[in-house]
């Protein structure tokens, strides 16, 4: 595969395997409390860990190292960020109190929506027949956590004035693209640019943005236009 494809495999492992630590800090919130919202929250862990293990197998392929010896090397070196990523996120439920549970199912059917086009995109710029079928297989599961993430944040949105005002604050200026929180800004950059840059990416962003207006007073965000241009305008600098 193409030395470019190989490397949004990384990051894609990377934060696949992460979502056990997002899962953490999310136990710590109001969501731990809802059982629909946990029963989902164990199968999404449990499938993402294994769309990990699976590209790392793709990557070991290539003489690259993965699983548990690159997460382990990985996790030693985001310890301090993940302490205060986890007070961040206690910090947050405690203001939004049950809005919380709104604002993460918001967050995750954008961030599964963002997963699933990512996993598509690449399909289509690597080319390669087997890939496509590992991602064709991985792109399923996720339509599955989308389904429940989009529903539920459609859903907790309409029912609450709050909830909306308080997501769409945290979206404006927190939301940023998927493993931007763990991963360093140039391999985010680079994920941005080979995912989404040109007219085939940015129609994808458009899509996705047009699905973000759909929910309950979440109209007219732009966040993956925003995200997408971001880095473009610094490359452009530059």
């Amino acid at each position: 595969m193409p030395p470019e494809a190989l490397r949004t495999l990384r990051y894609m492992h990377d934060v696949e395997h992460h979502t056990i630590c997002y899962l953490r800090d999310l136990l710590l919130t109001p969501a731990h409390q809802d059982p629909e919202v946990t029963s989902f929250l164990s199968c999404w862990a449990f499938e993402e860990m294994w769309h990990g293990e699976a590209i790392g197998q793709v990557l070991e392929a290539h003489g690259e190292t993965a699983g548990a010896p690159r997460i382990a090397a990985l996790r030693r070196g985001r310890r301090r960020k993940e302490v205060v990523s986890a007070f961040s996120t206690i910090g947050s439920a405690a203001f939004a109190g049950k809005a919380f549970i709104a604002l993460h199912m918001t967050w995750g059917a954008i961030n599964e929506w963002t997963t699933q086009a990512g996993y598509a995109r690449l399909t289509e710029r690597a080319n390669h027949s087997t890939l496509r079928e590992l991602l064709k297989r991985i792109m399923k599961q996720e339509g599955g956590h989308i389904d429940f993430y989009a529903s539920e944040a459609t859903r907790r949105l309409g029912d609450s004035p709050r909830a909306q005002k308080l997501t769409r604050f945290a979206l404006k200026h927190l939301w940023r693209p998927v493993g931007s929180g763990v991963m360093p800004k140039e391999e985010v950059g680079f994920l941005v640019k080979y995912l989404f840059n040109g007219p085939a990416g940015s129609d994808v962003a458009a899509r996705i943005d047009r699905r973000v207006d759909r929910l309950p007073g979440q109209g007219q965000l732009h966040l993956l236009e925003s995200a997408v241009s971001s880095p473009l305008r610094r490359q452009s600098a530059a």
